[in-house]
């Protein structure tokens, strides 16, 4: 029977036949998408911050809210301590803020992640370092001196992008080298921390994905949009990495 349908009808024709038949009855059809305001070779906003609470800052705040019992002692945090006081209230006793080359309150230690200048061994019980590594080129470096900074049971709290746009003031300043996925997050922490000590949690889906390149906010999705995780679209990539004690 194969045999007469090759002779009756060219495999090549049997090809195109079958191609428009998916294309037919793809859902929605083949060249009926309503692009609407996403079809723009400009976002429609840089970030979000504009229209409300940007996608990633969202999935931040969700990590940081499920992990707010580690924010406590004397804590790190880069750029300023909004979040060590948003999440740690009264059970930080000391706040440090780090920059590399800003002095100006709140920054109280200039210095960088690589060398960890500035930073004391066994120093601090919490570092919270949220979207920064992947503007550092030696991410091996950095995961080392986190390691040496925590405290014996200290942890570390720390964010990454998966998917992302540039961000053009600090890739004109320091350069922006790194996206992850949860895979090579795990790994990058495992060898400086127990893997027992290592957990990775990815955020994000493909409309949260679509929306933050965007620049669409958190509060244009509904939380059923935003509460679903897809492992094959990695937006947000999170790690909580403890010290043994």
């Amino acid at each position: 029977m194969t045999n007469i349908a090759d002779r009756l009808v060219p495999r090549t024709a049997r090809r195109s036949v079958m191609r428009w038949w998916r294309a037919l009855m793809q859902r929605p059809r083949v060249g009926a998408i309503d692009f609407g305001d996403l079809r723009s070779l400009r976002p429609i906003s840089t970030w979000g911050f504009d229209r409300g609470t940007p996608i990633d800052r969202y999935y931040i705040d969700q990590f940081l809210s499920s992990e707010a019992g580690a924010v406590r002692g004397r804590v790190l945090e880069v750029g300023n301590d909004d979040l060590t006081r948003r999440y740690g209230g009264e059970r930080v006793t000391r706040s440090d803020v780090l920059h590399v080359a800003d002095s100006a309150p709140p920054v109280t230690i200039v210095g960088d992640l690589v060398a960890g200048a500035g930073l004391s061994p066994a120093a601090f019980d919490c570092a919270i370092i949220t979207q920064t590594i992947q503007f550092i080129y030696d991410v091996d470096a950095v995961v080392r001196t986190l390691h040496r900074i925590l405290a014996p049971g200290g942890v570390a709290l720390v964010t990454m992008p998966g998917i992302t746009c540039i961000s053009r003031h600090d890739m004109d300043r320091w350069g922006q080298f790194w996206c992850f996925t949860t895979r090579s997050a795990r790994q990058l922490f495992e060898e400086a921390f127990a893997p027992e000590n290592v957990d990775v949690t990815a955020y994000g889906n493909v409309l949260a994905a679509i929306a933050f390149l965007h620049g669409i906010a958190s509060e244009e999705l509904n939380g059923d949009e935003l509460a679903k995780h897809d492992p094959d679209f990695q937006t947000l990539i999170a790690v909580r990495a403890r010290k043994e004690a």
